[in-house]
């Protein structure tokens, strides 16, 4: 979902103007092994790894502490949340978005934290302590923050002001959409002025009767693969997060960006530790490692992604701090809607919408399902036919 790949020769620029900080230097004796090792449940390219210039932050970690990690993706929150509800998965440190926080914090999923093992939660900006999802901030770290717009290639596409471009039937076949329903339902709920953590029904219908006209006009549902099919012109528009920017605006001088005068989804990714960890202690020595200014300084000048540290801006590329797309106006933050954590029965019915808008509706599902019972039908048949003539040969 969320990454972002430097330029080599801006990366060499960057190192040579903004050293890793003075613990990540030669010379320094690496701390003894502790015997621990993190199991750590991240989106794809969401931290810096050592490509490009950049600090490797797992190995840094490991050298500083004697804490080794095993690094793992997802690529939604709702596959990481299947992971975990499903059993079975033994992770130390997650980092789910900020209506999934909440959905498990409800549900028990998560440990509330020892903050005298995270010092470094001091650098945290003031504005992004007790939020909504976690009031308190007893059981987050915020990591990353951002908030939704749309990219799109200058060569066939007017300049963008409104989500209705996503239904521009001149567009057919180029259009791209998100390929997890909040996100998906959240685009439609702005163009209808909804709230988007709305309870009623006859709302949530509404939207997904609007994606559901979408459909015909949509290439594919994508998440990663946005960069690919919009690097290569296979699709013209689509819909993706503002950390991402770099990747598409900065490597493709006819890939804009603009966020939807209707609104848009404000985000924030923080650091978690589930309720069946382990190594809870070394959980939140690795997420005040990662709340060290310089620390996440360096890894936010690779992901590509807004801090929520402040003082971490000190240590970053100076272009990158000073973005409108990495750390947009107020007035555009005045517009965005945070995800909540919705009702089981509200989180049913979007289920289900979804499941129809992805099939194009109640109709194509129902012929599905007959399909199938057809088949099991003719499937029967056949295995009780052979049943009954073995019988016969028997006899």
């Amino acid at each position: 979902m969320k990454k972002f790949f430097a330029l080599g020769v801006l990366c060499a620029l960057l190192c040579a103007l903004f050293p890793l900080p003075a613990a990540a230097q030669e010379g320094e004796e690496a701390a003894p092994d502790r015997g621990v090792t993190l199991n750590v449940y991240n989106w794809g390219e969401y931290i810096a790894n050592g490509t490009d210039g950049s600090m490797d932050i797992n190995a840094e970690f490991t050298r500083r502490t004697g804490i080794r990690v095993n690094y793992t993706t997802f690529d939604s929150n709702e596959s990481l949340y299947s992971k975990l509800a499903g059993g079975g998965a033994d992770y130390d440190v997650i980092i789910p978005s900020d209506y999934m926080i909440s959905r498990m914090i409800q549900e028990n999923m998560v440990a509330e934290l020892d903050f005298d093992n995270i010092p470094n939660f001091q650098y945290v900006d003031e504005q992004f302590k007790d939020p909504a999802y976690d009031p308190g901030s007893k059981f987050s770290v915020p990591y990353t923050w951002g908030v939704v717009g749309l990219f799109y290639n200058t060569e066939y596409v007017d300049e963008v002001t409104s989500w209705e471009v996503l239904w521009d039937d001149q567009y057919a076949g180029k259009i791209l959409m998100f390929d997890n329903p909040r996100d998906a339902f959240g685009i439609a709920q702005f163009l209808l002025g909804q709230d988007v953590n709305t309870t009623d029904p006859a709302d949530w219908n509404q939207a997904a009767d609007l994606l559901k006209a979408q459909k015909p006009l949509v290439q594919a549902y994508v998440m990663d693969q946005i960069f690919d099919k919009m690097e290569s012109g296979e699709a013209w528009i689509g819909p993706y997060y503002s950390g991402d920017a770099a990747i598409l605006v900065d490597n493709n001088e006819n890939i804009a960006y603009a966020v939807p005068e209707e609104g848009t989804n404000y985000f924030v990714d923080a650091l978690c530790v589930p309720i069946t960890s382990s190594h809870k202690a070394e959980a939140e020595e690795y997420i005040n490692f990662l709340c060290d200014p310089e620390i996440a300084g360096a890894n936010m000048d690779y992901i590509g992604y807004s801090t929520p540290i402040s003082a971490a801006k000190e240590y970053m590329d100076p272009e990158v701090v000073a973005s409108p797309i990495h750390y947009p106006e107020g007035e555009v933050l005045d517009r965005a809607q945070v995800f909540v954590n919705l009702p089981e029965e509200t989180s049913a019915q979007l289920d289900q919408l979804w499941a129809e808008v992805k099939m194009g509706g109640p109709g194509e599902s129902a012929t599905l399902v007959a399909i199938i019972l057809g088949f099991l039908a003719v499937y029967i048949a056949i295995v009780v036919y052979k049943h009954r003539k073995r019988r016969r040969e028997m006899s």
